[in-house]
């Protein structure tokens, strides 16, 4: 049979349904208006109303009995339908709850898998506002969930929102663990520069300051006691002005502690040499070393002192704290391949993770600073030390991981720092305490820097001009009142009533009431004490 065909008799089908309905229906009106004796119109509007009726008993019945027997509907599914008032008026207290939803975080927490499908943000647990860089969201995730369920999935949520996970600033409630705060911008980060804090500012804060958050907040670490940290990025990216900031707010922070600086660039810490115990401008591997020896030895002499007043039973001695700075650090362990040079790479690395990981208790911190995040330019030993991470723009993941971490994008609510702007100096991806934050450090003005350096310079010269009359305070006085930069052994050993006959003997004596070793002199070559080095020592009192 024909498609064509099959059509035609379904017409003729439908045409005789529709034929046989309208006598039937005329029947009923036949029958109606006999009885009633009525005339055909009243039959027809008496028929249609009693019709309406009969529909709409059919439907208030159905809905009493679906109200009785069903339950109530789920509150998610009350709340997405969001039923009129004046059908919960009409139900009563049968009526299910009807909760107000927050549309936009319901449907962005929803698709980026931070909630579960059949949850929702209440509207009266979320408030959004503006502020000044962007929108900041209050709310409480739904019950079950908590804030690390958001943090897990940050970087989804950003897609969601339209922006990047650059663009996304999370903090937890101290009150709630189901809180979240949320802070998205309008611009991408540090599109605008952030005034450089006030010296009132460095030192109200808790903890010390390494750059502004993205919402121009301080943001930095509670302490670098026990902590060291390392510095990464690639060229021309900021890392020693960022740097020089930081060495700035720990002079402010702390007001009293010592520096060892290794300006590997020649220039990038010199505003600090005066004020420094040790500085040296080198990219030579030995005098690296040296400075590590030293340290290591200081820390030695510490960890004794601990180990007596232990036996002693008395309270731990309070030392000084020390900071050992390097800038471009990966020059110190390089090598030329051979025999010898790869023996002096493996001895410098084994020394320096020594300091970084024992010296912490000693109270002696390492910051380290390269431009070259390679595999091997901060040998693993000495890289998985270090307690606090910074990394600057870099030009891929890969390279990231070498200074954040192995495992850094497994943590929770990891930023890229591949994705930082390079056009923008000075941002950084800081990794402490298990977070991630990022910043943008201080570019503080050459006056501002100078003022405090010339404070803490102040402080030494008070320090040692009402310190004990000892040797070493003695051979300082005495070199600066003649106007001597360096002076021999012969000469100040009995200047400072040594007299043993013994060349010998009267170095070693000098060295032991000077408590420091003795140099060589740059042009002659005798053995000696240089000015600086008196007063260095002077200024590391423990």
């Amino acid at each position: 049979m024909g498609k064509k065909q099959q059509q035609e008799q379904d017409a003729y089908a439908q045409l005789a349904g529709a034929i046989g309905a309208l006598v039937i229906v005329f029947g009923i009106l036949a029958a109606i208006k006999d009885k009633t004796g009525l005339p055909w119109p009243a039959v027809v509007a008496l028929t249609a109303g009693l019709l309406v009726a009969l529909g709409y008993g059919a439907w208030k019945a159905k809905t009493l009995i679906r109200n009785v027997f069903a339950g109530g509907a789920s509150p998610v599914t009350a709340a997405l339908k969001q039923e009129a008032p004046t059908q919960e008026k009409e139900l009563g207290e049968d009526a299910p709850e009807i909760i107000p939803v927050n549309p936009e975080l319901t449907a962005a927490l929803t698709k980026a898998g931070a909630i579960g499908r059949d949850q929702v943000v209440r509207a009266d647990e979320a408030t959004i506002s503006d502020v000044q860089n962007g929108q900041l969201y209050n709310f409480l995730v739904p019950e079950g969930r908590t804030y690390e369920d958001v943090e897990k999935k940050l970087s989804a949520v950003a897609g969601v929102f339209g922006v990047t996970r650059l663009h996304m600033k999370m903090e937890r409630s101290r009150d709630n663990e189901r809180r979240v705060q949320l802070l998205k911008l309008h611009d991408p980060p540090f599109t605008r520069p952030f005034t450089a804090p006030t010296r009132q500012q460095i030192e109200t804060f808790s903890g010390v300051p390494l750059g502004h958050d993205v919402t121009g907040a301080l943001a930095g670490v509670p302490t670098f006691d026990k902590a060291s940290l390392l510095v990464a990025g690639m060229t021309q990216m900021g890392k020693t002005t960022l740097v020089n900031g930081v060495i700035t707010c720990l002079l402010i922070a702390y007001g009293k502690f010592e520096l060892y600086l290794l300006d590997g660039k020649f220039c990038g810490l010199t505003r600090f040499e005066g004020i420094a115990t040790r500085y040296e401008s080198s990219d030579d591997p030995d005098v690296f070393e040296s400075m590590v020896d030293e340290l290591n030895n200081r820390s030695d002499a510490r960890y004794g002192q601990i180990k007596d007043a232990v036996r002693e039973r008395k309270s731990p001695p309070e030392f000084v704290p020390v900071f050992f700075i390097v800038d471009e650090a990966a020059d110190f362990f390089a090598h030329d391949e051979s025999k010898e040079g790869k023996e002096g790479a493996r001895r410098r690395a084994e020394k320096t993770r020594s300091l970084v990981a024992k010296s912490l208790e000693s109270g002696i911190g390492t910051i380290l600073m390269t431009q070259r995040p390679a595999q091997n330019a901060i040998p693993v030993m000495v890289r998985d030390q270090f307690l606090y991470r910074m990394c600057l723009y870099v030009a891929s993941s890969g390279t990231a991981k070498v200074a954040l971490g192995d495992t850094y994008f497994e943590t929770i609510a990891p930023i890229n720092p591949a994705l930082l702007d390079p056009e923008i100096k000075g941002q950084a991806v800081l990794f402490a305490n298990g977070r991630s934050t990022l910043i943008r450090g201080f570019n503080f003005s050459d006056d501002f820097v100078w003022s405090v350096v010339d404070d803490v310079r102040a402080r030494q010269q008070q320090a040692l001009e009402k310190a004990p009359d000892s040797p070493l305070a003695k051979a300082i006085r005495l070199m600066q009142s003649k106007g001597l930069d360096f002076m021999s052994t012969a000469e100040l050993a009995p200047a400072l009533g040594i007299t043993e006959e013994s060349a010998v003997a009267r170095g070693k004596a000098l060295a032991k009431a000077l408590s420091t070793a003795p140099g060589k002199e740059d042009k002659t070559q005798i053995r000696g004490y240089k000015l600086a080095d008196l007063i260095a020592a002077a200024k590391a009192v423990s």
